[in-house]
C-alpha cells in the first residue's frame, strides 16, 4: 500500500511538471488523499465481508458467499432508501453479524490465553492467503474438524470457513493450537443437535440461496420486489 501510494504520488509530481510546461488545467487531476481513502476503503470492505474462502477471487464457491456476494451486487442494483434495498441490507448484516460471532468467539479464546494484543492480527486473513504458504496444512484442517465437530465455534449444519485453516496455521507455528482446542471447548461446548429450536442469528442458508436465485437476471428495483415475493411464497 505504502510503495503504491508513494509511485502515485511521484506521479502526481510528474504530472505538475508536465502541467506548468504546457499549461493545462489542474481540475482534472486525481486528488492523493481521495485515492488513499478508497484504497483503505476496499480493504475495510473486504475484512467486513469476511469471506470464508480466502484464494476464492469470485467470493462465490461456498454457498454462504455466493448468497452474500449476490446480496451486494443485487443490492447495488436497487434504488437506495426503497424496501427491497432496505430488505437486502437486513440480510446482508444479519449474514455479517453470523460471521463476526464466530471471529469474536475465537477473540475471546485468544486473549484469554494471554493475547489481548495481537488477537486481531492474529485473526486477520487477506484475499490472497494461499494453502501453499501453510506450514503444517493437513495438522491445521485435522484441527478444524475437532473445532467443528467438538465445540459451537461455527453452525454444526455448515462446513467451517476455510479461513480459519490460516489463522490455525498460525497458532500451530506459535506453539497454542492445543491450548487454544482445550479453552474453545470449555467456552464453547458443543450444542446438544437434538434440540429443535435454533439459536438466534442462525441464518437458514437454503431458503437464503432460493430468495437469491429468485433475484437473479432481475433489474434495479425489481430485484427487491422479486425478493418480496419469494418471502410471501414462504
Amino acid at each position: 500500500m505504502g510503495l503504491a501510494f508513494c509511485k502515485f504520488c511521484c506521479c502526481c509530481c510528474c504530472a505538475g511538471d508536465n502541467d506548468d510546461n504546457e499549461k493545462q488545467p489542474l481540475v482534472g487531476n486525481p486528488d492523493p488523499l481521495e485515492y488513499f481513502n478508497r484504497e483503505v476503503q476496499k480493504r475495510r470492505d473486504e475484512e467486513t465481508n469476511l469471506w470464508s474462502e480466502p484464494g476464492d477471487p469470485s467470493h462465490t464457491e461456498r454457498d454462504d458467499d455466493r448468497a452474500l456476494h449476490s446480496l451486494l451486487q443485487a443490492r447495488t442494483k436497487t434504488r437506495m432508501g426503497s424496501t427491497g434495498y432496505r430488505r437486502l441490507s437486513v440480510d446482508i448484516e444479519a449474514m455479517r453479524d453470523t460471521r463476526r460471532e464466530v471471529r469474536d468467539k475465537w477473540k475471546t479464546i485468544l486473549e484469554n490465553l494471554g493475547f489481548m494484543a495481537e488477537a486481531d492480527s492474529l485473526l486477520t486473513v487477506s484475499a490472497g492467503a494461499s494453502l501453499d504458504r501453510m506450514r503444517d496444512a493437513a495438522a491445521a484442517r485435522s484441527l478444524l474438524q475437532t473445532l467443528h465437530s467438538e465445540t459451537s465455534l461455527f453452525s454444526s449444519r455448515e462446513l467451517p470457513p476455510e479461513r480459519y485453516l490460516f489463522i490455525l496455521d498460525r497458532l500451530l507455528y506459535l506453539d497454542i493450537a492445543e491450548d487454544f482446542l482445550t479453552k474453545a471447548k470449555r467456552f464453547y461446548p458443543p450444542r446438544d443437535d437434538s434440540d429443535e429450536d435454533e439459536p438466534p442469528g442462525v441464518i437458514n442458508l437454503p431458503l437464503l440461496l432460493a430468495r437469491v436465485e429468485a433475484m437473479n437476471g432481475c433489474p434495479d428495483d425489481e430485484s427487491g420486489e422479486s425478493l418480496e415475493k419469494s418471502e410471501g411464497l414462504q
